[in-house]
């Protein structure tokens, strides 16, 4: 499995109301109103520049809100796991896989606890289909591989909200059905 799910908090549903975001000075959503249920799927569509990366950060609370409310109910700093672009990530940084990977659970367990978590990190590693790639450095890696360390970092997060900002943008097939079938899972 991917993680231990007789732990799983339920969270309450995330309500946006009269929400508007503003960004480089223009708004960028205007008085959106909508509920996402716990368990639910959902999937925003638009244009590029139309605010889907914005209005994601502003849900995990990483960008203000001008107007409105986002009201993430009980949910705390480490309950919302946010898979960025892939394209917005620096990869010349000298950290291994397997450390980004551990780097996941830094929020809920610390940093020493995150950091020496082999067994989990080398489970999530496995299972997006990356089972020996742990010492390698990110910088080596193909576009498809990263974004499955990435998948593996929220894996070992563990949070009950994910948002995934263009998961598969740019792979290939193969990677978009390991990806697909690790997202089925959750």
């Amino acid at each position: 499995g991917l993680h231990d799910l007789g732990a799983v908090i339920r969270p309450d549903p995330i309500r946006l109301d009269r929400t508007t975001l503003r960004h480089k000075g223009r708004t960028i959503v205007d008085a959106l109103s909508h509920s996402f249920a716990p368990g639910s799927l959902t999937a925003l569509t638009g244009a590029n520049g139309a605010g889907k990366t914005t209005l994601l950060r502003a849900i995990a609370g990483l960008h203000p809100v001008s107007g409105g409310t986002i009201d993430r109910g009980s949910l705390g700093a480490g309950d919302i796991a946010m898979l960025a672009q892939s394209g917005t990530l620096d990869r010349g940084f000298p950290i291994s896989c397997a450390d980004v990977v551990a780097l996941g659970a830094f929020a809920k367990r610390g940093p020493f606890q995150a950091i020496d978590d082999a067994e989990r990190t080398q489970a999530a590693l496995a299972t997006v289909g990356l089972p020996d790639i742990g010492d390698t450095p990110v910088g080596a890696l193909s576009a498809g591989q990263f974004q499955r360390v990435l998948f593996a970092r929220l894996i070992v997060q563990d949070a009950p909200v994910l948002l995934l900002d263009e998961p598969f943008n740019a792979m290939d097939a193969e990677t978009t059905e390991v990806l697909l079938a690790v997202v089925h899972r959750w």
